[in-house]
């Protein structure tokens, strides 16, 4: 049996590959990990305390590793994932990855991760994102859609539950699983969640060119 820690990043496609990576007999997952600048997730914008109580909220712990920017060079996040792995204090032989699209993105993973010793995991990659949105509808995941490429949707998307008629009012070219940067999320709920987290929204920060919803949670134990 695979002992598998997934990447994490706080929204749908993370959790949807949670969620059927515990589907599997073959998969014993021991805990999940994520990245942070300033304590905030890249591009989703969630605080790192969030996605601790994500975690906990589902009964895994949370390995986090620190950047000193977003886009740092290549070795250099490599070096710092690799290194926040090892020194985690979780026995695993393999991460798993909610990426989606074949651009190579697999073969980059590989590249540093099996390096390292360990196998990488794609359980979404190459399927398409009306079945991957289909599947997470079904699933009954509860995500709010938390940032958006201002220049590829309006904010009257920010803050939204990701549903049907949230899909069908996506504009023409836009991807149902934001898959080219046209949207991020944050999930409040899924099936292996012990409860759901509970938020309040605030306002909207439209500095730059990815606008996010702030928001508080109101039932943080």
């Amino acid at each position: 049996m695979r002992r598998v820690v997934v990447s994490w990043s706080s929204g749908k496609d993370a959790t949807l590959t949670l969620l059927r990576l515990l589907e599997r007999d073959d998969i014993h997952v021991v805990g999940l990990f994520t990245t942070h600048v300033d304590r905030y997730v890249p591009f989703q914008g969630t605080p790192i305390e969030v996605a601790e109580l994500q975690a906990k909220r589902c009964g895994l712990p949370l390995i986090t590793i620190a950047l000193p920017e977003v886009f740092p060079a290549n070795k250099v996040y490599q070096r710092l994932v690799v290194e926040g792995l090892a020194n985690s204090g979780i026995e695993f032989d393999s991460l798993a990855f909610g990426d989606i699209y074949c651009n190579g993105i697999a073969e980059y993973r590989q590249a540093y991760v099996e390096a390292a010793g360990w196998q990488c995991l794609f359980p979404l990659l190459g399927e398409s994102s009306e079945s991957l949105a289909n599947d997470l509808l079904a699933r009954g995941v509860d995500t709010v859609l938390m940032c958006v490429d201002s220049e590829r949707l309006g904010d009257e998307f920010l803050g939204r539950h990701y549903s049907k008629a949230l899909l069908e009012a996506l504009p023409e070219g836009v991807d149902l699983c934001g898959e080219e940067g046209e949207f991020h999320s944050l999930v409040l709920n899924a099936p292996y969640f012990d409860r759901a987290i509970a938020i309040e929204l605030a306002d909207i920060d439209t500095q730059g060119r990815f606008h996010m919803q702030r928001y508080r949670v109101v039932d943080n134990d």
